[in-house]
């Protein structure tokens, strides 16, 4: 389905695109005139020499030969960009440009023209102009007794508060003013890692199965001595029956 970005026929045609989403993954130079003279395309005058040379069935250079409104494809840069020429011919080698359309990926734009572009530079400068002159006069003082001064205590006032209100925001905690590497070495110092350094050739243990170990190592010896005693026991009595 074909769209127009439009409100109404009278809007500015530089503001205005169109596109049709059908033609799009098939557009190629050689119906790219075809797609830019769909019914629905707004920048496309149906009263052209093309629709003319369409309905002969005539070549493209037979539109070299008539006089009047024209389009012709001027610049290709595949597979992206057309750009399309509306000019009108008075004679074979005599023709008077009269505006450019540009595809991009498939959506047809009217290029501005010189006057377009300077008068909206010039728009622009002049506001800017008038912005600094308004608050320039907004810094100006009159008093009959005076005369005119300039004050600039109120704007200096107001831009010492916001400055104290940005550095309040930007105060911050001492973990995010400290580098996170910096952090991680003093809690390597605070808390060394629980590893006993192993013999050459074997796995690191850490000195929570070490103190396992030794303790189950304790438990055993106990037994042993609490055997060993007993027996001693037992012994002693037998020598005094």
């Amino acid at each position: 389905m074909a769209s127009t970005n439009s409100t109404s026929e009278k809007e500015n045609p530089l503001h205005l695109s169109w596109h049709d989403s059908a033609w799009i993954p098939v557009l190629n130079p050689s119906n790219v005139m075809d797609y830019f003279s769909e019914r629905s395309n707004p920048f496309y005058d149906r009263t052209c020499n093309n629709e003319l040379v369409k309905m002969q069935r005539a070549g493209p250079e037979r539109l070299n030969q008539l006089t009047g409104l024209e389009y012709m494809l001027l610049h290709v840069q595949e597979p992206i960009l057309y750009v399309i020429r509306k000019q009108h011919r008075h004679s074979p080698s005599h023709v008077t440009p009269l505006a450019d359309y540009y595809i991009l990926a498939g959506t047809v734009y009217q290029a501005p023209d010189l006057g377009s572009v300077l008068n909206a530079r010039m728009q622009t400068a002049t506001h800017n102009i008038q912005s600094a002159f308004d608050e320039a006069i907004s810094f100006s003082k009159y008093h009959p007794s005076k005369g005119y001064w300039w004050e600039f205590k109120d704007r200096e006032q107001e831009a010492e508060k916001t400055k104290k209100k940005k550095k309040k925001e930007e105060l911050s905690s001492f973990f995010q003013r400290q580098r996170v590497d910096v952090l991680l070495g003093e809690l390597a110092r605070k808390f060394p890692p629980k590893v006993v350094q192993a013999k050459p050739g074997e796995k690191p243990v850490t000195l929570e199965n070490k103190e396992a170990e030794q303790n189950q190592d304790s438990v055993k010896e106990e037994k042993t001595e609490e055997s060993q005693s007993s027996q001693i026991g037992r012994a002693s009595c037998r020598e005094r029956v």
